[in-house]
């Protein structure tokens, strides 16, 4: 049985197909969960709770940023947990959405000499910790998500995102 039910929406054109997206979202986010579940005993609802994904652009980013966060500019990634929850607790059958940018995550990849698939598991990644009460709006908050990212992403046989960066995660 999955974890996740994931629920895929491409609102723009210029990323990659839906099949490819899909399988990625499945891949990552199943990884990660399977990593909250076992390695930081997350509980999980009974049944595999839901999220979407929705896949847009810097234009309709940056009007969901200033309207939910008062910031009048695109970000890679935002995040809306369905119920707000501290990281450990038991989500409910919503787990909530994540809406990336692709302009932004192309921008991004380019300046941090990635792959644009490594850049987007990455956001993946930290947009679905989000949906489980992580943060980083402060240094012990972003010092746990961070290495939860890491190893999330090693699993996933990617890099340390962070490692010899000053280039953090927007809060």
């Amino acid at each position: 049985m999955a974890l996740l039910d994931i629920q895929l929406s491409i609102e723009e054109d210029g990323w990659p197909p839906e099949e490819h997206l899909q399988a990625m979202a499945v891949k990552v986010l199943e990884t990660a969960a399977g990593h909250l579940r076992l390695q930081e005993k997350q509980k999980f609802p009974d049944v595999s709770p839901e999220l979407s994904l929705v896949f847009t652009n810097d234009v309709s980013i940056r009007a969901i940023n200033t309207e939910w966060r008062g910031q009048d500019k695109p970000t890679n990634v935002l995040s809306f947990p369905a119920f707000p929850i501290a990281p450990g607790e038991k989500p409910g059958p919503m787990l909530g959405d994540i809406v990336i940018a692709r302009e932004t995550v192309e921008r991004e990849a380019a300046e941090l000499d990635k792959s644009f698939d490594d850049h987007l598991t990455h956001l993946m990644v930290h947009g679905f910790l989000h949906l489980f009460g992580y943060d980083h709006m402060n240094n012990a908050e972003a010092e746990i998500m961070e290495r939860l990212e890491t190893r999330i992403l090693a699993e996933l046989g990617l890099s340390d995102p962070y490692e010899g960066q000053d280039l953090k995660m927007e809060p």
